[in-house]
């Protein structure tokens, strides 16, 4: 897994490196990484390094100075640079001088403009990680003059390190280098901050553990079931789906074919949409009722069921039945509608509730606003269940505090049914014995993986990414463990 640590964490571990580290020289090493990304950057985008123009938007702090002594480095390889001071009176001055030696120039405000336009790459060393709220007006008023590509220091300037939210004008990056360890911003906003590089200077060993981490494909290939010689249908978990209705056949379909495709051992549907399960999924074992279900090892309750009584008795059974349960869509709405459903749940049995930020609202009373990591853990311990807050960036909470991030590969899962086939996927990997941190984690990956390669740069249906969940999984090969 990939950490992610709150800037107090990072504050607090950069005390502590500089407290052993010579004057200057973790300065110096981060700049070092900028100018090397700036030069791949370069590179990419003008074919060569030198002969080209790099102009340095450079503030008061620590930030700047990096991007000043990047801007020295660059000097070396024949770039011409220009710093942009927006307060030249608290400019680092080590850094300043540095570049000047280099013969780097300096402007004001009133040429940024002219150099701006000019430019082939920009180098963001506006603010820092300290910094919160939008970009004054000064350095908001250089937003529409910049063409070039840009390289954020640490993050893009006027964007909240810790929230990622953007409350006013706010640089957009081409890419982010970062030192040390990665900060919220960089899963929380990904748009804003592009591709996220991390430059290692030796900050590691001063970190405690994470406040958030991001499952990779080794995480999750090694977790994903994988059936063994001793395996059999029952072994491998038997997921019981119940969803769907007369009105809405679709959501048992796509839930249904999610938990198939996932490799469960067994899939068991229950609900009235049981003949058209059946024909689209005939190694399904379908029934009308879940009290006719048979034995499950997780179940999948809400896409589709409604929110009156039939849909209520359906969502007090499963959770009455012992194992554990990923709810979803209608049973999050039963939830928050008639608090006491909750009633019927087995104290202990695991819960996985995965709502939208409107689900989430109706289930909390309140949107989860910009604190979306302490919306979704308060909520984790309110209901003493993992929970699943979707969106771009989907944050996976458990009630002891654990959090991960998944950053969707583009916006291809805003489509009608794509929350049917994650809660199928939690439900198999439940099944299978996951711990649901992990399984809702781990579904996720998966979801948004098989979107990517269902919708290969075009929009895409939920049943073009179903039929992706296969590929999706056979992409994880490698990393996988045979149980």
């Amino acid at each position: 897994m990939q950490g992610i640590w709150s800037t107090d964490q990072i504050r607090e571990a950069e005390e502590r490196l500089l407290a052993k580290t010579p004057e200057g020289a973790l300065m110096q090493r981060a700049a070092f990484g900028v100018a090397v990304q700036a030069a791949d950057m370069l590179r990419a985008h003008t074919g060569r390094v030198a002969a080209t123009q790099v102009t340095l938007l450079v503030g008061a702090g620590n930030n700047g100075g990096d991007a000043l002594w990047a801007g020295k480095f660059l000097r070396r390889q024949g770039v011409a640079v220009t710093a942009v001071l927006l307060n030249p009176e608290k400019a680092h001055a080590a850094g300043l001088a540095a570049l000047r030696r280099a013969g780097g120039r300096a402007v004001t405000l009133d040429e940024a403009p002219r150099v701006l336009e000019a430019a082939d790459l920009v180098i963001d060393g506006i603010v820092g990680l300290q910094a919160r709220g939008p970009l004054r007006e000064d350095a908001a008023s250089l937003l529409d003059f910049i063409g070039a590509p840009v390289l954020a220091v640490d993050l893009p300037s006027g964007v909240h390190p810790d929230q990622g939210t953007v409350d006013g004008p706010a640089i957009t990056a081409t890419r982010t280098v970062t030192f040390g360890a990665r900060k919220p911003v960089h899963v929380l906003n990904p748009e804003r901050c592009g591709e996220v590089v991390l430059v290692d200077i030796g900050l590691l060993p001063e970190l405690g553990d994470p406040g958030i981490e991001q499952l990779d494909a080794v995480d999750v290939g090694v977790a994903w079931p994988v059936p063994g010689p001793e395996d059999n249908k029952y072994s491998q978990g038997v997921t019981g789906i119940a969803a769907g209705s007369a009105t809405y056949p679709g959501a048992a379909v796509l839930a249904t074919g999610s938990a198939v495709l996932a490799t469960s051992g067994m899939v068991r549907y229950a609900g009235p949409a049981a003949d058209v399960v059946r024909s689209r999924w005939p190694e399904v074992v379908a029934t009308g009722s879940v009290t006719d279900a048979g034995r499950v090892q997780a179940w999948v309750v809400g896409p589709g069921i409604g929110t009156g009584q039939s849909g209520r008795r359906v969502l007090e059974h499963v959770l009455s039945a012992g194992v554990p349960v990923c709810a979803d869509a209608d049973a999050t709405t039963l939830m928050a509608h008639q608090p006491d459903v909750l009633d019927a749940r087995d104290p202990g049995t695991p819960l996985v509730l995965t709502p939208h930020a409107g689900e989430f609202e109706r289930l909390t009373g309140a949107p989860p606003g910009a604190d979306r990591v302490g919306a979704v853990k308060a909520a984790a311990r309110r209901f003493d269940a993992v929970v699943l807050l979707k969106g771009n960036t989907t944050l996976v909470a458990a009630p002891d505090g654990r959090v991960l991030a998944n950053v969707a590969r583009g916006s291809w899962l805003a489509t009608a049914g794509s929350g049917d086939l994650l809660s199928g996927l939690v439900g198999a990997l439940l099944a299978a014995g996951l711990d649901p941190w992990l399984a809702a984690g781990a579904a996720a990956y998966v979801h948004s993986l098989a979107a990517d390669l269902a919708a290969r740069g075009v929009p895409v249906s939920a049943s073009g990414v179903l039929s992706a969940i296969p590929d999706a999984i056979r992409s994880l090969r490698s990393y996988q463990v045979m149980r």
